[in-house]
């Protein structure tokens, strides 16, 4: 009775046992089913070959395009500063206005002498006409016209008495003759000879009067010349008086400091109440800087100058705008190649309209070439970037496996990879940190 009982409780304990044990098994073949990788989806771009520019890269810094220290003309105290550090003026706007009551006394002073030789002027101008009027009437009387010269005989009064004189001589002749033979009385021939005599006086009198008129032409000549004289001396005068006004008129725009050019204002030393005279140390007191355009020099090693011309576009990129890139021209090209270093330095020049660029950065330049070359290129979104290591995944037969990758220069959207992936490579472009190698993917 107890063997039976005994082989059924070995049965039942056997078939418990089977049981429990199938259970295991489904339990274990669930979690390896739940431990099955999942399937990333992801969107692929095969990887292209196409030329792109190629380029010569350098390095330097950048600099203003103009750059000046801007200093006084003449000595003074600081009233007024307009600027500091940081500043932007324009050309002519004021930066320091020096203490000007000195110079605008020393104006006043001569635009008033100014004045006064002006009115000197203007008395002696009308001397002159007074005695060029004089000499006009002068020479009516004389009856000269304008550019006639002076001869005493031709003058009317001396003319007439001279002809009155020799009318008079004919007749003391012929009645002297006359007188010899008889033919007229003493007493006709003693009329005869008074009225030569008359007639003789009557000439020396018109030729003292002609003379005397003469005179008075002579003297109003020497009067014109003496106020023309005048008046020169006058000009002069005014000539000097305005001389000494530009003078004091530069001394009082001189009190007023400008700058000299468009620009930055890089460092400021002037504070009002101080002292500044030109040519001294302590002279200076702002440096401005023209930053709308930028330069850059490079130095191209000797084996590269037959890549490089004037007028050749380049790229520059700082490390603060990673992602851009500034457009310049190569405007100078030295024309000898250091013998120390081999190197030929040219100067880009880099427009800086926004003013992100600042004097003094590091930047990295590309100098383009003229012939392009092929490369292998990749969506940018297809690399993942880890540390130093840049990478992509190569979709292949359902997996995603990772590459290391070199990668080159940047067109638009896409980024040259020169070493790690082959043209028609499908690479994924989305969804990276989701990859790993190896991973299972379906494309979309």
């Amino acid at each position: 009775m107890r063997s039976r009982r005994t082989i059924a409780f070995i049965a039942l304990l056997a078939l418990t046992t089977v049981f429990a044990e199938a259970c295991r098994k489904s339990d274990g073949a669930e979690s390896n089913a739940n431990k099955q990788p999942p399937i990333v989806d992801v969107t692929a771009a095969p990887a292209v070959v196409q030329p792109i520019p190629t380029y010569f890269e350098a390095t330097g810094n950048l600099a203003s395009d103009e750059q000046t220290d801007v200093a006084p003309a003449v000595a003074g105290k600081i009233a007024q500063v307009n600027f500091d550090v940081g500043s932007f003026v324009q050309k002519g706007d004021v930066l320091v206005r020096l203490d000007d009551r000195d110079a605008r006394i020393r104006l006043e002073q001569a635009t008033s002498q100014e004045q006064q030789s002006e009115a000197a002027v203007g008395q002696a101008q009308a001397q002159v006409e007074q005695a060029r009027a004089n000499l006009e009437a002068a020479r009516a009387q004389l009856g000269l016209g304008p550019g006639e010269k002076f001869v005493i005989g031709d003058v009317a009064e001396v003319r007439n008495a001279k002809a009155a004189l020799d009318l008079a001589e004919a007749e003391y002749t012929r009645n002297s003759k006359l007188l010899e033979t008889g033919d007229i009385s003493r007493s006709i021939f003693d009329q005869r000879r008074a009225a030569r005599d008359q007639a003789r006086s009557a000439y020396q009198t018109a030729l003292n009067s002609a003379k005397q008129r003469y005179a008075a032409t002579i003297t109003a000549q020497a009067q014109v010349t003496t106020a023309e004289a005048a008046v020169r001396a006058a000009q002069s005068a005014v000539k000097a008086a305005q001389s000494q006004v530009a003078s004091a008129q530069k001394g009082v725009n001189d009190q007023a400091v400008l700058a000299p050019i468009t620009g930055y204002v890089s460092e400021r030393v002037a504070n009002v109440g101080q002292y500044i005279a030109p040519n001294t140390p302590n002279s200076k007191i702002a440096t401005l800087m023209k930053t709308s355009t930028l330069r850059m020099k490079i130095d191209v090693p000797e084996q590269s100058i037959g890549k490089i011309a004037s007028g050749q576009s380049v790229s520059v990129q700082t490390t603060a705008y990673p992602d851009r890139n500034f457009a310049g021209t190569i405007v100078r090209v030295s024309p000898s190649v250091s013998t120390t270093a081999r190197t030929l330095t040219v100067e880009a020049e880099v427009p800086n309209t926004e003013g992100l660029l600042k004097p003094g950065q590091f930047a990295t330049v590309r100098i383009s070439q003229s012939k392009p070359e092929p490369a292998v290129m990749v969506p940018a979104s297809a690399v993942r970037t880890d540390g130093d290591n840049n990478s992509v995944f190569v979709i292949k037969d359902g997996a995603a496996h990772q590459k290391l990758v070199q990668l080159g220069s940047t067109e638009g959207d896409m980024i040259q990879v020169r070493q790690g992936v082959v043209e028609g490579d499908m690479v994924a472009t989305n969804n990276l940190n989701a990859l790993t190698d190896g991973a299972l993917v379906r494309q979309q």
